[in-house]
């Protein structure tokens, strides 16, 4: 569910896309989160739609951070005002707030709901009050104006910009964030790759927070090169839709079954690079080392040494860890708190 009418994703409630209107339910979602905490999972990050629109959003952030999880969500920011103080007080540990444009009324125009920006700056601020590191979410599309964003995204408040690339085609999941008709989308190679860019010139006014190694895959991919970094999707990094089901992730084809059986579901590690979703994209590039280090650890204990070395001096690696380390300091730097965690937290996204 929404209450926006985004003009390149599905959940926009003028589409007519969203038939099943029924939220995730409370009582078996925290029944599920000792699952994934078991499965390795630290980070959940809410979804939709809108997340601001469950009537029990506080308490699903709640029950996920007594789980000894670390919930986060992304929201339009409409309901902001409303609820920001709970969801602190619940424990939410990140804000995402989606922005689709530096001019804030053409932004408010593509979400059909005025007085938007003014909403996103009042939540924004009991955010930074409560110390909660608050990210704008932008998708790439024409609307954005990058070379704009930098002081637009500083007058509200916010910390840090993700990007997010455009989707056309529909998923394969039950996740409807795309559109196959959207204009403000329908960029050409050339284009898209301009676009991608651009992020950099961003990256020197403003901190980005997807690693520059994953942009130079995605603009890889757009080419037809090789990539480098396999996503973690399936592995490290699931999909969870309101059915409490578990997807790889919402590019894929076919579910891998109830939450309730994540036990029993092998990893799955055949290095895809199917899509371009800059949240799978991203914690790809940033847990490659990681893994790699833990992979190499293992190999070891076998007696492998070979295995270990091959495994561990590869250029990725090598690229992947100053890539966690500058994420790291951008996020300590935001939540002005020490962090903690000496093994790659596995993340899930629920919508």
């Amino acid at each position: 569910m929404c209450n926006a009418t985004c003009d390149f994703c599905g959940f926009a409630n003028d589409k007519g896309l969203v038939r099943d209107r029924r939220s995730i339910d409370r009582t078996r979602f925290a029944q599920a989160l000792p699952i994934l905490h078991r499965r390795g999972v630290r980070y959940v990050n809410f979804q939709g739609g809108e997340p601001l629109l469950h009537p029990e959003i506080v308490g699903l952030v709640a029950d996920t951070r007594r789980a000894g999880l670390h919930p986060s969500l992304i929201t339009n920011g409409w309901h902001l005002p409303r609820d920001i103080a709970r969801l602190a007080d619940a424990g939410l540990s990140n804000l995402l707030v989606s922005i689709d444009s530096a001019d804030m009324a053409a932004h408010e125009a593509n979400r059909g709901l005025r007085g938007l920006g003014e909403r996103i700056g009042q939540g924004l601020a009991e955010a930074r009050r409560r110390r909660i590191p608050a990210i704008a979410s932008v998708t790439l599309s024409r609307l954005a104006k990058l070379a704009d964003l930098p002081d637009a995204l500083r007058g509200l408040g916010f910390s840090a910009v993700t990007f997010s690339y455009p989707r056309r085609a529909p998923f394969g999941s039950s996740s409807l964030v795309y559109s196959e008709d959207s204009d403000l989308i329908a960029f050409s190679q050339a284009e898209l790759l301009k676009a991608l860019d651009q992020i950099a010139v961003v990256r020197k006014r403003f901190p980005v927070l997807n690693p520059a190694a994953s942009v130079a895959d995605i603009q890889r991919h757009h080419k037809g090169e090789p990539e480098r970094f396999p996503c973690v999707g399936g592995h490290r990094y699931f999909y969870i839709d309101w059915n409490l089901d578990i997807w790889r992730c919402e590019a894929w084809q076919e579910k891998l079954g109830s939450v309730f059986d994540l036990d029993q579901i092998p990893a799955m590690r055949d290095h895809c690079t199917a899509c371009t979703m800059s949240c799978y994209r991203d914690t790809s590039v940033l847990m490659h080392g990681a893994i790699a280090a833990m992979d190499a650890a293992s190999a070891l204990r076998k007696g492998e040494v070979g295995q270990a070395a091959r495994t561990l001096f590869q250029p990725p690696v090598a690229t992947s860890l100053r890539a966690g380390l500058r994420a790291s300091a951008l996020l300590l730097r935001m939540a002005k708190r020490p962090t903690r965690g000496d093994q790659p937290a596995d993340q899930g996204r629920t919508g």
